[in-house]
């Protein structure tokens, strides 16, 4: 057995490893390629970052390449992003003709390996042009959508849809965010790995420490957001929570996150939040770099609620972490949130800052509540949310895209 599946072993059980190894060994050898547009910064990332070793530990050719973009191109897939998930945005000539300029670069760039692929993994609207750039494929291709994208705006989504057609398969992380398309789609939610340095467990004194090194009071309760700074994760509505929920109970919050080379709203997001926290004491806005994994962690594990307030998520691998660490959370009521905090049993589902405010008191006052859903929110993510379920769905779909409909049973009929 491979010393990195062995370590995954440790956490899950030998029996899931092995169901694994079954999925993987008729794909031994296969070329696979992921593509997305960072290395850095947001949830893709840090999923392809282990997902692909894991691959290749399996047996698998896997490489994980990255679209180069410019300034134009990613304002471009910025406005994509927000127009998936329902914002009415226009976009012009200009940046549509960047956005098919950049992808025929990359895919020329990258066509060697593209075409001569068993699989290839395109993800999100970024590189969804690449496989009408690439005529000549010999594998399957499946583009994987992490977005929210239940209601898309209409135009944009028919123009995306033009480079998505054609895939052989596509990927949702719910099913309310599927849409109609001429081919399977799957249904794979994302995951967070245990063996990371944002999830494994930490000496005492290195979460105790995070208090000192960013100013905070070890004697008041710590609420805590990581996300990066974007209005889908509405911090300034986090900050109002904090204010209304302090006139009632002493605390202290932390919005910690960093930016990624691919939004180039982020800067001006981080500025609104700063503005707003300026005047409060207890309101510590942190930029993080990408690779402040452990301070991530301590923090998390240091605080006593974590916040993910988001009005649009596509699924939230920091509520995942979070509650990975036996801790309660509390979410916005929408998009992968919903299937992970199950309301009143591991956290509290919440649609406005009110909501926010009125939960974070209840916890607080509550402690043993708090604990009772911060150990059922930590089992949840133990059986549902691991990379290794993640990755044995990945293995199933690749096997069921390359036979086709050959035995298997819809048993929707």
């Amino acid at each position: 057995m491979n010393e990195l599946l062995d370590r995954y072993a440790e956490v899950t059980g030998m029996d899931v490893i092995n169901h694994i190894s079954q999925l993987a060994a008729p794909l031994k050898g296969m070329k696979v390629v992921h593509v997305n547009s960072t290395r850095e910064g947001g949830g893709v990332a840090e999923v392809l970052r282990k997902l692909v070793p894991m691959m290749d530990a399996l047996g698998l050719d896997v490489k994980w390449e990255v679209l180069e973009g410019n300034p134009l191109f990613y304002q471009c897939t910025k406005g994509f992003h927000n127009a998936i998930q329902g914002f009415q945005i226009d976009l012009s000539e200009a940046m549509l003709e960047a956005y098919e300029t950049v992808n025929a670069e990359n895919a020329e760039r990258l066509r060697s390996v593209l075409e001569e692929a068993d699989f290839v993994f395109i993800h999100d609207p970024q590189p969804a042009p690449f496989l009408s750039f690439c005529p000549n494929r010999r594998g399957k291709w499946v583009w994987r959508c992490h977005i929210d994208c239940s209601r898309p705006y209409r135009p944009v989504w028919k123009y995306l849809r033009k480079w998505i057609h054609s895939y052989d398969a596509s990927i949702f992380s719910l099913a309310q965010f599927a849409q109609f398309l001429p081919h399977h789609q799957y249904l794979i939610a994302p995951s967070i790995d245990p063996l990371s340095e944002k999830n494994i467990d930490l000496p005492e004194e290195e979460i105790k420490g995070v208090f000192e090194h960013f100013g905070l009071k070890p004697d008041l309760p710590l609420i805590l957001q990581v996300s990066r700074f974007d209005r889908f994760k509405d911090p300034l509505g986090v900050i109002d929570a904090f204010r209304q929920s302090r006139k009632m109970v002493p605390l202290q919050l932390v919005l910690a996150g960093g930016g990624a080379t691919d939004d180039p709203e982020g800067g001006k997001v981080l500025d609104e939040v700063r503005e707003a926290a300026e005047d409060e004491e207890d309101v510590h806005v942190l930029l993080l770099p990408p690779d402040a994994h452990r301070t991530i962690n301590a923090l998390q594990r240091a605080s006593d609620i974590v916040l993910q307030k988001s009005i649009k998520e596509g699924f939230g691998l920091t509520v995942t972490e979070a509650m990975w660490k036996g801790k309660p959370v509390i979410g916005g009521d929408t998009g992968g949130i919903r299937l992970q905090v199950v309301d009143h049993f591991t956290g509290f589902r919440v649609r406005s800052p009110e909501g926010a405010a009125l939960r974070i008191r209840y916890l607080l006052h509550n402690m043993d509540k708090l604990k009772e859903m911060g150990s059922r929110a930590k089992r949840l993510v133990l059986e549902n949310f691991l990379l290794t379920r993640h990755l044995r769905e990945y293995l199933a779909l690749m096997i069921g895209v390359l036979h086709g409909l050959e035995d298997r049973i819809d048993m929707t009929r």
